[in-house]
Order: C-alpha cells, then structure tokens, then sequence
C-alpha cells in the first residue's frame, strides 16, 4: 500500500471532483511496479531494501510503497508491492506486482521481460510491437527514470533486466479487455499518471480507444460499438463482424464517437438496448443509469411523430421502462424503435462532426431481438 505526500488542493478537474467525493485514489499497475523496481535495483547495488520505497509520478507527486515480498540473491533482487486502487472497482486491486532485477553488462541498458501474469502483445495496433511485454510506454519509462536515479546514488551502471509479474495475473486478465486486444498470457502493467481516480472509468475508456487502434491496425473499416454482449452477438450476426473489430462501449458511446473522429473508419454500427440507446437519441452521451435517464416524454414526442395519437403518446410518456414504451408503440403499428435508432444515429453523427464515418444504429430487447433499426447515413447525407 501507499501513502502520498501532502499535495496542493486542486481547483478544478479531477483532483477536485475526488476531493469533494471523499472518495481515495488509488496506484496504478505502472506505479507499483516502478515502486518494485525502484526497491529491487536499490538492493541489488546496496544490499537493504528501502521499505516503504518512494518513487516520482510524472506529474510531481511522491508515494511512499510498503513492500510485501522481498528477495535478495547473487544475481538478482526481488521486491514486490500489493496494488491499491483506493475506491475504485478495479479489478487488479489487491493484485502482487512484483519486479525482478538483474544486471547486465554495461552498455545493454533497460531490458524489460514478461513474469508469470504479465502479457505479450500479439497483434500490431498497440502503442508497443509485437512480441513486448505488454508494459505501457509511461510505466517504462517511470521505471527507466528511477533505474538512472538509484543506479547514480548507488554506483551502478543502469544495465539491468527488469521482469514484472502478477501472481494469479493471468486469471485476473480474462476479466479484461486484453485476451481480445490480443495481449496474452496476463495483465497490461498500465498508467500515464500514476495515479488511479475512483469511478472515473479511465481504463474502460483507453480499452476502447486499444480496441479501436487495434481493428485500424488489422484493416478493419468497419467496427461495432455495442453496450453489452447480448448487443455484440447480435452486431455479429447481422454483418459478420470479426472479434476484433467489436468495441465493448458499454456506458461510454462518447468515448467511441469522440475517438473514431480522429481516427476515423468507414463504418461504425451502435447496436445496444432500446433504454440506453434512447438515451444516446436524446442527446446524452454517458448511457450510465447513474448519470442519464430514459427520457420518456422525449419518446412520447418521437411516438408522435411516427403516427401515434394522444392517447398512445401519454402512455408512453407514463410507461414503467423504456422497453414497456416500444412494446405499446409496436402493437399500434408505430415504429418508434426506428425513430429511437435514426435519432440516436442523428446524435453520433453530430459528435462525429463531419469525421468521414458512416453509422448505422441497431435497438435490441433484453432478448436480443431487434426492435428498431437505422441503416447507415454518412456525414453527406444528413
């Protein structure tokens, strides 16, 4: 675990949502094994290991580690810190990250290797080739800066072999996004700050913009963003969509929109439920429960403009869920899980801003049947 040094009140952004949320951030994977590394190198020149060990995130601030395993030898040293992700639901929180040092000879610099738990990338669109560990660019070169500093103060030359593990890392990898971005065999050693923020969904959101970079990489011009994975095999179903060009959305069809703007493919399908794809309709672009709401006088408006009378249209404004809506709609002849799709097609086009993307929309039931459809329409033909 880790305590920070005293830092200044932020004023705005994330800083001050957390502090007005009393919620407590958390380390990320990047950080602990830098913190790891920092320790085991440190032990391997001088012979004790600094517990708790300080390291410097990119952005100043100073968290003290507590070790929770330690392991001196000739040829290596071996320290290991547990990972505290504070109040966020991360599913690495709890997780050993541990980081084994050997030296090399001068001139070899940093090498950096997968342990047990750690990942391999195998397909090209990551920010790192095939065949890397799949240790994110920051966290390397956080670690790159903290060998150099340990190795000044302690009279080495900076030639080392850095190994990161994660015990159980490969198990606690199924529950993420890397067996689909084709990283194999555990987890991403993963953070640009340093620091975890609660809630803030930061690792979802990059795994969105991976799973884009990665379907680019491999050709695809047509990807889906889907809210679930009842979504998902529908989107599969009806155009045959390879794995890796599905985008896990869930909550965060802005992420998606606002990614594929500036890197555009030809053709996106938002395929989702019929609730949270209304919500997209009207506008919102966070389909959580939590942060938007099925707007139902909005879709009594959309019923009225497919043909339905007052009558259908107040109980539709008064139905229980957004699902009961469509169904009144559907057994009066009105299409309003159509009139959900184009508007919600209408939304992404607009955030899209022009981005050479055509977007098609698909409205499903908790079944996954289709209950309304937008075919594709590009930014021309708006």
């Amino acid at each position: 675990m880790a305590e920070a040094e005293t830092e200044a009140k932020a004023t705005g952004g994330r800083g001050a949502q957390l502090e007005r949320s009393g919620l407590r951030h958390g380390w990320t994977t990047g950080a602990c094994a830098t913190a790891a590394t920092t320790a085991a190198y440190t032990a391997l020149l001088s012979g004790d290991f600094p517990d708790p060990v300080t390291i410097e995130l990119p952005k100043g601030q100073r968290p003290a580690f507590a070790l929770a395993a330690e392991e001196p030898a000739a040829d290596h040293a071996m320290a290991a810190v547990v990972k505290d992700a504070g109040d966020d639901p991360d599913v690495t929180h709890g997780a050993l990250v541990r980081a084994t040092v050997r030296a090399l000879p001068p001139g070899s610099g940093v090498v950096f290797r997968a342990g047990p738990g750690v990942g391999t990338v195998t397909r090209p669109g990551l920010p790192l080739p095939v065949g890397e560990p799949a240790i994110n660019p920051v966290p390397r070169q956080m670690m790159r800066d903290h060998i150099a500093a340990v190795a000044a103060r302690h009279g080495g030359s900076g030639d080392v072999e850095i190994e990161i593990s994660v015990d159980h890392g490969e198990e606690i990898a199924r529950s993420t996004w890397n067996p689909r971005l084709g990283i194999l065999g555990g987890l991403s050693i993963l953070g640009t700050t340093g620091i975890v923020v609660p809630y803030s969904c930061s690792a979802w959101i990059d795994s969105i913009r991976r799973g884009v970079d990665v379907a680019r990489a491999a050709g695809r011009r047509h990807v889906a963003g889907c809210t679930g994975s009842t979504s998902e095999k529908v989107a599969v179903a009806v155009h045959g969509l390879p794995q890796d060009a599905l985008l896990d959305m869930g909550d965060f069809a802005g992420a998606v929109l606002k990614y594929l703007r500036r890197h555009p493919v030809d053709r996106l399908t938002v395929a989702g439920g019929f609730a949270k794809l209304s919500k997209l309709a009207a506008g919102h672009l966070d389909l959580h429960s939590a942060r938007s709401q099925v707007d139902k006088v909005f879709l009594a408006d959309l019923a009225r403009r497919g043909g339905a009378d007052e009558k259908l249209a107040e109980a539709v404004a008064t139905a229980n869920t957004g699902l009961q809506t469509v169904q009144l709609c559907s057994a009066r002849g009105v299409p309003l899980g159509d009139l959900v799709a184009a508007a919600a097609r209408d939304t992404a086009l607009g955030v899209l801003r022009g981005a050479p993307v055509a977007v098609d929309v698909i409205c499903i039931d908790r079944a996954g049947t289709i209950v309304g459809r937008a075919e594709p329409r590009g930014p021309r033909e708006r």
